[in-house]
């Protein structure tokens, strides 16, 4: 399943939710950079010292950021249409696979009704986020031909593209995700912890020969040194690993009992149960952001 196969309104949630979680991220680099030169600043004042200026200015729009981030708290978006997108997603699959709510009826037009009556009830039941989803409107339909025509394929034509473009597709994605998290960790730390070696060899050749060279970057380094750490506590890489890894091997068990299904029964409930389990996942993901979130 591509992107443009799903309903309009999942593509334009999926899009605002990716842009939300860039903007994001970008403000915390933005403060971060902020504390940083106001640091680096104060280095040339003495040879320079009219760029002691730009000290409180610094200061401040890092402030003025800190705040506005407490207030305004960007990431409720990120969240918010990430929710919905999987939401959609999870119900266009049960769509598809003519599993509850949408089963198969004696007429067509039934279950796109039902469809869409949802698509009205989520959408309504997110009022709050509806500026963000209209910075991405998408013209296409909300329920699209490659819907359509995966529900007339056959019992075990939907039971192998399940498997395929569902299951097998989550698998992959957090098994990926996975081994990302633990890289980006890796070397973040080694980053973090060379950093501060630096900072601890210039400090030791400030005490033995303080005119050995003409500024001492050490307050600097340390505040790179928190930023880093403060990023790996933002980006949870350790947290993530562990959970996506985890979720991986449930979604593998969740597999194996793919091929025993026979009929449209069984094929309803064994779809009821690996989404309610990425729904699980999802919500314990939103969980993870949002508990015990630190402070930049």
């Amino acid at each position: 399943m591509r992107e443009n196969d799903y309903p309009a309104l999942y593509q334009s949630a999926n899009q605002s939710s990716a842009s939300a979680q860039s903007s994001y991220y970008w403000l915390i680099r933005l403060q971060y950079f902020l504390l940083f030169a106001s640091a680096v600043v104060p280095l040339f004042s003495v040879s320079y010292p009219f760029v002691l200026i730009l000290y409180p200015l610094l200061v401040t729009g890092a402030a003025g950021l800190l705040i506005y981030m407490a207030i305004r708290k960007p990431e409720r978006d990120w969240y918010a249409c990430r929710a919905l997108a999987e939401s959609i997603k999870t119900s266009t699959w049960r769509f598809m696979m003519r599993a509850a709510p949408f089963e198969d009826t004696a007429s067509i037009h039934d279950a796109r009704g039902k469809f869409a009556a949802y698509l009205r009830d989520i959408l309504a039941a997110n009022k709050h986020i509806d500026v963000a989803i209209s910075r991405h409107p998408v013209k296409g339909e909300q329920i699209t031909e490659a819907m359509l025509v995966n529900r007339a394929l056959s019992l075990v034509d939907r039971r192998e593209l399940y498997q395929q473009d569902r299951i097998n597709e989550q698998q992959t994605w957090y098994v990926v995700k996975a081994k990302t998290n633990r890289h980006s960790f890796r070397r973040w730390i080694i980053f973090c912890v060379l950093v501060q070696v630096l900072a601890i060899g210039l400090a030791i050749v400030r005490i033995r020969d303080e005119s050995f060279i003409g500024f001492w970057p050490t307050e600097p380094l340390l505040v790179l040194a928190s930023a880093i750490v403060g990023w790996i506590q933002i980006k949870k890489f350790t947290e993530l690993a562990s959970a996506y890894t985890l979720t991986a091997h449930e979604i593998g068990i969740i597999r194996v009992r793919s091929d025993a299904v026979k009929t449209e029964e069984e094929l309803s409930s064994f779809v009821a149960e690996a989404e309610l389990g990425f729904s699980r996942e999802h919500t314990q993901w939103i969980a993870r952001q949002t508990v015990d979130k630190p402070t930049v």
